[in-house]
């Protein structure tokens, strides 16, 4: 089985915490978690292809394929009880799992968390952004502020990096919602309170997809909140967490 998971086994684990990437990123984002959230939370990091530890691989373009192709390694490890934390792609990419789990009758998160990243029945037909020429295209990544500049301004590195960052908005892009059953698992929204690309306002469309509790967090900060919120926001996942499940 391919590595799609990092994590560090915690023996005193009660749950695991299932944390998906943005666009471009791999699980060394949520590399601090594991930390912040202590020893009775195991921090399963989702690691695609193309990524990191598996840059060699060709990217997954289309999100049903990606579901599937996780789906194996998060299910053999649902033993315990366990939540999803996503992040703008990978806050969709969490819903759609959620969603696959659901529709064949497989344990369920106990709580899907979803970080800067607009409801889902919204995001049909935008955004083709991984259609722009190089030169639009890290335009545009500068505008998100989630690429340090130093990278940007690397020529060689970018040339590298872009086939994988473009396969990742192509990802998000064809993105196509589908209406479907409500999912039994209380959604926490997390915003950031200068997100242009996931206002707070529009995030709370979230509760659409729950028949359960819904909650809306706002956190100072555009788009990449993740980092510069980073201490705030693993404090209110703990806190979460234990309200819901520990």
């Amino acid at each position: 089985m391919k590595d799609w998971i990092v994590r560090r086994p915690q023996a005193r684990a009660v749950m695991r915490l299932f944390c998906f990437p943005y666009a471009g990123g791999g699980a060394s984002v949520y590399s601090a978690w594991q930390e912040a959230l202590g020893p009775s939370v195991e921090v399963c990091a989702i690691q695609a292809p193309g990524r990191e530890s598996r840059m060699a691989e060709p990217p997954i373009r289309e999100m049903s394929r990606w579901v599937a192709e996780l789906a194996p390694a998060l299910v053999d490890l649902a033993r315990l009880p366990f939540a999803f934390f996503g992040h703008s792609l990978g806050a969709v990419a969490a819903f759609e799992m959620s969603r696959y789990l659901m529709h064949r009758g497989l344990p369920l998160p106990k709580l899907l968390f979803v970080s800067g990243a607009a409801s889902p029945a919204t995001r049909e037909g935008k955004g083709q952004t991984h259609l722009l020429p190089d030169a639009q295209f890290m335009e545009q990544l500068a505008e998100m502020d989630g690429t340090p500049a130093e990278v940007l301004a690397n020529r060689e590195l970018m040339a590298f990096l872009l086939p994988m960052i473009r396969a990742d908005f192509e990802l998000s892009g064809c993105y196509a919602y589908r209406p479907s059953l409500r999912l039994p698992v209380p959604i926490v929204a997390c915003a950031g309170t200068h997100d242009s690309h996931a206002e707070p306002e529009s995030m709370q469309r979230w509760a659409r997809e729950t028949a359960g509790d819904f909650r809306l967090q706002a956190f100072e900060g555009g788009h990449f909140f993740l980092h510069a919120q980073g201490p705030a926001l693993r404090q209110f996942v703990a806190d979460e967490l234990k309200r819901h499940m520990l």
